[in-house]
């Protein structure tokens, strides 16, 4: 079964209609018990990250999702469910991330005619291309809203970048771990096929 975590923080409907509409099936939940057997795991998100790192604090649901992420087992994060894989967080403060990544998310400095947020569609390099997205995706285009994005310790991690004055991190990958600054569900063909190869990924990708 394809979980989404319920931290009521984030599109949550719109990501199960978007796996509906490629033919399966996903769970909204915030049951620690249904997230630490989840077949695969979906954490979305819209916000701040502290709330959002406050809200899974709350819920118990921490230790749940990293547990889940070391197994190894298929994890997509989407929109602020990227940046709360890393270990810092500076939205309106200092705040501690999942830790699962390392590296930091900050804010976009930009000047005009360059506006804060990032709203709207823009295309994306492809640095690795993961298996959720097909090889010939250099350049495809997705759907991005946000004001901070992701700077990772690690280069490796990084699968594609955009440019908005400047380059930032777009998505990261590592084993059967993904994450993207887009959102797939507003994404249109290329995210409803992100989201169809994520749901049909078996139980271990490597590089």
């Amino acid at each position: 079964m394809i979980t989404i975590v319920d931290y009521q923080m984030g599109n949550l409907r719109s990501v199960q209609k978007a796996l509906e509409r490629v033919g399966h099936q996903a769970r909204i939940t915030s049951d620690a018990q249904e997230i630490a057997t989840a077949d695969k795991l979906i954490l979305p998100g819209v916000g701040g990250f502290g709330d959002a790192m406050a809200e899974l604090q709350r819920r118990d649901l921490v230790g749940p999702i990293r547990d889940y992420i070391e197994t190894n087992r298929p994890f997509l994060g989407i929109c602020l469910g990227l940046q709360l894989l890393f270990e810092t967080g500076y939205e309106g403060g200092t705040y501690e991330g999942l830790g699962i990544l390392p590296g930091k998310v900050v804010r976009f400095e930009r000047s005009a005619p360059m506006k804060v947020p990032h709203m709207g569609w823009n295309r994306v390099r492809a640095v690795r291309p993961p298996p959720v997205l097909p090889a010939d995706c250099d350049h495809s285009y997705f759907y991005f809203v946000h004001s901070y994005y992701v700077e990772p310790a690690d280069p490796s991690v990084v699968a594609l970048t955009c440019d908005y004055g400047g380059e930032f991190c777009a998505m990261v990958w590592r084993d059967n771990l993904f994450a993207t600054q887009f959102h797939p569900e507003k994404s249109q063909a290329n995210g409803l096929g992100l989201l169809e190869r994520f749901a049909s990924l078996k139980a271990a990708v490597h590089e």
